[in-house]
């Protein structure tokens, strides 16, 4: 009967992943055509990490418009991504990545293709999970403050070198629809295609690896997962310590040991197998 519960918790994730991975990327029109929505609500951002060059996206990405706007003369733009980020991060820290990004519900689905071997996890892995950092210092903030565009908008070279996320719902659809793009592709874009492909690959082996070790947006997201006003608490008195919660986590988080991690997407995947209800979620006040 539990298992039975289970199953419904872990497919109404799945159901509302897709819904939010359909609302923000219903633009059937741009599919068919090969053709960037531009329309008015393209300004606003939306939570995940959504390709701003999706044929079907309805907004932007806060990555790619943080690249953009990171040395912009223009502050009220650059207010509103930070802003957006930061009031997003405080309501819900990484709830975004568990339930509303794109990407994520990708590395979900193709982690249940079966395979010989899952890995859990490997030594040195607590190193490769700062690499995101990096990236976010990097690619998302240093470059595109150091090396700008006309206008003093910075270059995304995140968008532009690694985001996987771009080139499969972006670069891909509109090479298909456009030739003069198929014609312009170069190195870059293999590169980029190459990245995307081992994606693919680990996350049929490792649970959400971009996630643990790539994104930056779930760097930025991370770091509000201890002061968010959605929280998940662990009553001592109950936990038991089985470490059932910890085996059914895909980002190898010991709840019981730190309930705020900025590992912690909070699918609730943990409180779906605690034995003793001693995992739950609440807002602070």
């Amino acid at each position: 009967m539990k298992d039975k519960k289970n199953s419904k918790i872990s497919n109404f994730r799945t159901g509302f992943q897709i819904l939010f991975t359909a609302l923000t990327n219903g633009y059937a029109l741009g599919f068919a055509k090969g053709k960037i929505y531009q329309g008015p609500v393209k300004n606003l951002c939306v939570p995940g990490l959504n390709c701003y060059s999706c044929p079907g996206a309805l907004g932007s990405c806060p990555i790619g418009a943080l690249q953009a706007v990171a040395t912009s003369r223009d502050f009220n733009i650059s207010f509103y991504v930070i802003g957006f980020l930061m009031i997003i991060g405080s309501l819900i820290g990484r709830f975004v990545c568990g339930w509303m990004c794109p990407f994520g519900l990708l590395q979900d689905l193709l982690h249940k293709i079966p395979f010989p071997k899952k890995i859990k996890t490997f030594k040195g892995e607590r190193h490769l999970l700062k690499a995101k950092y990096l990236i976010l210092l990097i690619f998302v903030l240093l470059l595109p403050i150091t090396i700008t565009v006309g206008g003093g908008y910075g270059k995304p070279w995140f968008c532009k070198v690694i985001c996987p996320s771009g080139t499969l719902m972006g670069g891909i659809p509109l090479l298909l629809t456009n030739e003069s793009l198929r014609k312009a592709a170069g190195l870059i874009f293999s590169w980029k295609v190459t990245v995307l492909l081992m994606i693919i690959f680990l996350s049929m082996v490792i649970h959400r690896p971009f996630c643990k070790y790539l994104c930056p947006l779930g760097a930025i997201y991370g770091g509000f997962n201890k002061i968010s006003l959605y929280q998940y608490t662990v009553d001592e008195h109950k936990c038991i310590k089985c470490d059932q919660c910890y085996r059914q986590c895909s980002m190898n988080v010991k709840i019981y040991e730190n309930a705020t991690s900025a590992e912690c997407i909070r699918c609730g995947e943990c409180t779906k197998v605690c034995p003793t209800n001693a995992i739950s979620t609440k807002f602070k006040k």
